[in-house]
């Protein structure tokens, strides 16, 4: 898939409202790899989305799965929010599985060109799956030994997220013990991953311009996943609170007090008040929802997930499709450059 590409862009898929099938299909038309994302929705809703996305383009486009984690027991975050709701009203702590067997068939039965999947790694079971239907199959990773779990099971991209993207941390599994460790940079990730590993790896976090996008070419990777820099397109369904709050130049915070999962996202009030919230995806998720949907109607920025990558400053209001073809002839420029630039013999 990455070879038939006119331009080595890909989408992130953006779930919560960002992902919409007129972004998605906006940058495959224009030569990438968009994505939608299946995140917190039914199957059926997104066949919906799968079934709009095919009216809008012929080109390929993938799909994006949350492998599904294990409940939580309630005593382990009942304290925390029992502490929000004397602030804010709450909704019902609960676990899912997002659906996941039944995006699955839906996915076999009517397959898209890549499905990715994040928060874990299928089993190779459901990798033969979804190759039979006709589907590549990509994996998000944050480590070397991710990396290893996904291509013994079939994976055939890596998707290499670096500490700087924005939202969820793609790990495998979230533990508190991990947090006093710093996560790895996209270049560092990347690197460690094109060495251990002879997987295509795609390069995602903290990439906003033509420039990052030749770097990560340079160090190895066959494409780049932007998705901060796509949330203020016309096409995303970006919240309007969200949107406004980009180009401010506000710090970006790792964080699970807004879903339970560690989550980087502008620093706001709401994040600083709590900053030991405990791992419990996705029944903290659940239960801060109308607290966040609350927030977006008023526009209030302190009390919402304003997910976004360490580069958020240089997210544009151009259309996906522009935007695109200006990655594409700004990372064109980058490599000449630094192709020209002399080395002296050492």
């Amino acid at each position: 898939m990455l070879d038939d590409l006119r331009t080595p862009i890909v989408l992130a898929p953006m779930a919560g409202g960002p992902s919409t099938p007129e972004l998605t299909a906006a940058v495959s038309d224009a030569g990438g790899l968009g994505f939608l994302a299946a995140g917190y929705l039914k199957a059926d809703a997104l066949g919906e989305r799968i079934a709009r996305t095919r009216e809008l383009t012929s080109a390929p486009f993938g799909v994006n799965l949350f492998a599904p984690g294990a409940p939580t027991p309630p005593e382990h975050f009942a304290d925390y929010l029992a502490e929000v709701e004397r602030e804010f009203p709450l909704g019902t702590a609960r676990f899912d599985d997002d659906d996941w067997a039944a995006k699955l068939a839906l996915l076999t039965d009517s397959p898209v060109a890549v499905v990715s999947v994040t928060f874990g790694c299928p089993s190779a079971d459901e990798v033969a799956r979804l190759h039979a239907a006709g589907s590549e199959v990509w994996v998000t990773v944050t480590s070397v030994g991710e990396a290893r779990i996904a291509a013994e099971a079939g994976a055939d991209v890596l998707v290499a997220q670096g500490a700087e993207a924005g939202g969820h941390r793609g790990t495998f599994i979230d533990r508190p013990e991990d947090d006093a460790a710093d996560p790895l940079t996209t270049l560092a990730l990347l690197q460690l991953l094109t060495a251990a590993t002879d997987r295509p790896v795609v390069a995602a976090g903290g990439i906003a311009t033509g420039a990052a996008i030749a770097a990560v070419l340079a160090a190895g990777a066959a494409a780049a996943q932007l998705g901060t820099a796509f949330l203020r397109c016309a096409e995303a369904g970006t919240a309007a609170v969200h949107r406004d709050a980009l180009p401010i130049d506000v710090p970006t915070m790792l964080t699970r007090a807004f879903s339970g999962r560690r989550a980087r996202g502008l620093r706001n009030r709401f994040i600083l008040d709590h900053p030991d919230a405990p791992a419990a995806y996705p029944e903290i998720h659940y239960a801060t929802s109308p607290l966040r949907a609350a927030a977006r109607a008023e526009g209030n920025p302190d009390a919402v997930n304003l997910w976004a990558g360490q580069a958020h400053v240089l997210a544009t209001e151009l259309p996906a499709g522009e935007l695109v073809r200006i990655l594409s002839a700004d990372t064109k420029s980058a490599l000449k450059l630094a192709v020209s630039r002399r080395i002296q013999d050492c």
